[in-house]
Formats: structure tokens, C-alpha cells, sequence
């Protein structure tokens, strides 16, 4: 009898989300185990167990996701799956907490790519200001940034030092160089809009961090991406739907939530299909989500996987 591809979700939250399940059996996998409320010191017991019940043909056909809502928490909890593993009983993991890596992978990659188009040059060099950077998205949106060579700076409402306490321990934990910067007040985001090349807006859905009075300021701005999606606009003057449109009284370009939604989804389907057909197993993170992100936007076909034992 063929196996069935069963993937194990573990979260430390107290559920799965429904979006992610969605996604997962859109991918191919048949049998979906969520596990809930579950702690990083029992990751390692839950992976072992997943593992040594099913032979190498099974192996093959077994998966584990890590999700939750806390991007730094779930690196945790990928490494701690990762060290658990044991030869030949290896199977294929991908973290994705609340769609936190995905979606930033996948704002960071439309706005390099409006940059190529705009300017003719990627992020290397360019000042980005990441309003609502302490929260999941805008933490690994800024690592990615970073990695490209940007200046980063994370911002936050709570101010300056909450702000720079988000940019030193995710800094440390990814090993880059960001920085925090006030957005506790008009004033405080003024004057970072001022010096910015780039904005992602990544605060919660339905709060506007740019006003049309605070784009005045802006006069460096090339780019201003945004993810929220419910009105009003995160970003005044950037539509949902906007992928490169300009911006009102800027030298700028819009990029909206939708826009960056399509890449973030496609993003989230091609890893889940890489997953489930991958002939060695893979560990799928952020930097794995941004390569895919990029490799969408570029127009490359997606993986098809052929079953496997």
C-alpha cells in the first residue's frame, strides 16, 4: 500500500492556523496533524516520535511545519527539530510562523524588484525604515533587508528603546545590523521618513502609519510597501492592488498588501510543494522563502514533485 504524506504542525499557540492547513493540503499533503499549546523543550521528543515510526519510504512522504506567531521563537523551534533528527531518519521542515516569513519574504522581493525596474538597483546602500518593526513580519522583513546590504532601521510606537531592543536581539539572533528609531509621535516618524529610501509598512491591519501629511516629508522615498489590507491603507495613497504605481506627492511607488499578498501566497505554495517532493530532505526558513519569492517574481515555473516511494 502506497504511503499517504502526512505532515505534523506544531504551534505554540493554541491553534493551528486554518490558512496554513488550507495551504498544506492545496500542496498535496493528505493527512494533517496539528499539535497546539506545544512548548520549544518538547519539539525535540514530538520530531523523534514523527520520525521513527515509518521506514525510509515513509520518511520520505513525512513532513513538519512550525508555525505560531513568534518569528524568533519558531527559528528556535526549527533548529531544535533539526538537531533531533537522526540518520536515515531525516524528514523535510518549514517554519512560517503566522505567515510572518512568507509575507515578509515576499515584501522585501517586490520591492527589490520595483527598485530594479524604478532605479536599475536592488537594496545594497538604501536606507530602509520598517514601521511596525518590532512585530513578526517587520523583524524579518528588516533581517532580509539587511541582508541585501541595507541600512536598516526597526521602528516602533513604543519608542526608541523598545525600538532598539526589537533591532539588537533580532540583529543578534540572525546575525546582521539593524537599528531602532522612535515612531512614538508624528514628529519621531517625520523625521526617519526624512532620511528613508525605502518604507515597509508592517504595523496591524487597519492602522495608518503614513498620513498624506507625513509623505510631505519623504523626499528621499523611492519605495513604500505595505501589508495591510484593510482600510485605512497603511500607507496613504498606496491601493491593495498597487504593484509599482506612484505615489502621490512623492518621487515614490507604491507597492499594496494584495500585490505583495499574490507573491506571499505563491511563495507559501511553492515551499509546501518543495517540501513534499523533495528526494533529500530540506529545512525551509525565511532566507529559502525570500529565494522563492524572488525566483516567482523572475517568472520561474514552480516545482513539480513527483511522488516519492
Amino acid at each position: 500500500m502506497e504511503r499517504p504524506y502526512i505532515l505534523h504542525m506544531f504551534t505554540p499557540g493554541r491553534q493551528m492556523s486554518p490558512f496554513d492547513v488550507n495551504m498544506a493540503a492545496d500542496a498535496g499533503y493528505q493527512i494533517l496533524v496539528p499539535y497546539c499549546d506545544i512548548g520549544i523543550d518538547a519539539i525535540g521528543g514530538l520530531t523523534q516520535d514523527a520520525i521513527f515510526s515509518r521506514g525510509p519510504k515513509g520518511v520520505a512522504r513525512t513532513g513538519i511545519f512550525i508555525g505560531g506567531r513568534n518569528a524568533m521563537l519558531a527559528a528556535d523551534m526549527l533548529q531544535r527539530a533539526e538537531s533531533a533528527m537522526v540518520a536515515p531518519f531525516i524528514v523535510s521542515l518549514m517554519a512560517d510562523p503566522s505567515g510572518a516569513y512568507t509575507t515578509a519574504a515576499a515584501m522585501v522581493a517586490c520591492v527589490e524588484a520595483a527598485l530594479q525596474r524604478q532605479h536599475h538597483q536592488g537594496l545594497a546602500g538604501l536606507r530602509v525604515l520598517v514601521l511596525g518593526g518590532t512585530g513578526p513580519v517587520g523583524r524579518v522583513a528588516g533581517v532580509l533587508a539587511a541582508q541585501c546590504g541595507a541600512q536598516v532601521f526597526l521602528s516602533s510606537r513604543e519608542g526608541q528603546a523598545a525600538a532598539e531592543a526589537a533591532a539588537r536581539e533580532t540583529g543578534t539572533r540572525f546575525q546582521v545590523e539593524m537599528h531602532g528609531v522612535s515612531g512614538g509621535g508624528r514628529d519621531a516618524v517625520r523625521a526617519s521618513l526624512a532620511d528613508a529610501d525605502v518604507v515597509l509598512a508592517c504595523a496591524a491591519a487597519g492602522v495608518q502609519v503614513v498620513s498624506a501629511d507625513d509623505l510631505v516629508f519623504a523626499k528621499r522615498l523611492k519605495v513604500a510597501a505595505d501589508v495591510n489590507a484593510v482600510p485605512p491603507e497603511g500607507v496613504a495613497g498606496v491601493g491593495v492592488m498597487d504593484d509599482g504605481v506612484p505615489l502621490t506627492g512623492t518621487g515614490a511607488v507604491g507597492i499594496g498588501a494584495l500585490a505583495v499578498g499574490n507573491v506571499k501566497y505563491q511563495t507559501q505554495h511553492r515551499l509546501l510543494l518543495q517540501m513534499r517532493g523533495a528526494d533529500k530532505a530540506v529545512v525551509l526558513s525565511f532566507p529559502q522563502a525570500f529565494a522563492t519569492a524572488r525566483a516567482f517574481l523572475a517568472g520561474e515555473a514552480e516545482p513539480s514533485p513527483s511522488p516519492q516511494g
